[in-house]
């Protein structure tokens, strides 16, 4: 895999950094992270992650811990899981929870807010045939309302309800008699989200670390 035997914060982390966003500092913080989760290990099991107490109470725990195994993820167009991971993919998954930087361009921002929307497309598409169904559209909506902070959980899944049925109605009302709604594609994903604000609820806490501290 991607284990990266220097130290970070060399020159030899530039391409590193340049893929991810992260600074030298940021990619030495995860690598202590990481040397943590995988006991100093050079790689990275499903079964590090269970060690995890934040992730114990997250509602898409597995999602989460899956996308760090998922081929889609890691920047290079692959396909399937892994059973281990490296240094290098897991700077690259954790780059998909890391805020934008205040110093971003419009055309930067939007590209980063189509590759975290399709980092979260990729959790619930488990199965790798590009749709989604509408309950797991429903698990998306709850996840993102509910870390918005202003909202009680019940009310978050009410309106992530509604949004399921209101996605529902819309899609097979414009269908044929004999049609058979499989679900919903990443483009459509796109234009559904299109109100949430979803850039700076993407994060994650790692021992301690909280993703959110991780931008320029």
């Amino acid at each position: 895999m991607g284990a990266l035997q220097s130290s970070p914060g060399r020159p030899e982390y530039s391409d590193l950094a340049e893929k991810t966003g992260f600074s030298f500092e940021q990619i030495g913080v995860l690598h202590k992270r990481f040397k943590q989760l995988s006991h100093n290990e050079e790689t990275l099991r499903r079964d590090n992650f269970n060690e995890i107490n934040d992730l114990a109470l997250n509602p898409i725990r597995t999602q989460i811990i899956e996308a760090f195994f998922d081929r889609r993820n890691f920047h290079q167009n692959g396909e399937g899981k892994v059973q281990e991971i490296g240094f290098e993919e897991f700077v690259v998954v954790m780059s998909h929870f890391r805020p934008p930087s205040a110093h971003m361009t419009e055309e930067q921002r939007g590209k980063t807010r189509r590759e975290k929307l399709r980092f979260l497309f990729n959790m619930h598409d488990t199965d790798n045939d590009g749709i989604i169904t509408l309950e797991e559209y429903r698990h998306v909506v709850e996840e993102l309302l509910s870390r918005s902070g202003t909202l009680e959980k019940e009310t978050a899944k009410c309106i992530a309800d509604a949004a399921m049925l209101e996605v529902a109605s819309i899609s097979v009302g414009h269908m044929e008699p004999d049609e058979f709604y499989e679900g919903i594609t990443f483009e459509h994903f796109l234009k559904l989200l299109e109100r949430f604000e979803i850039e700076s609820k993407m994060t994650i806490r790692f021992l301690n670390m909280d993703t959110t501290t991780l931008c320029k």
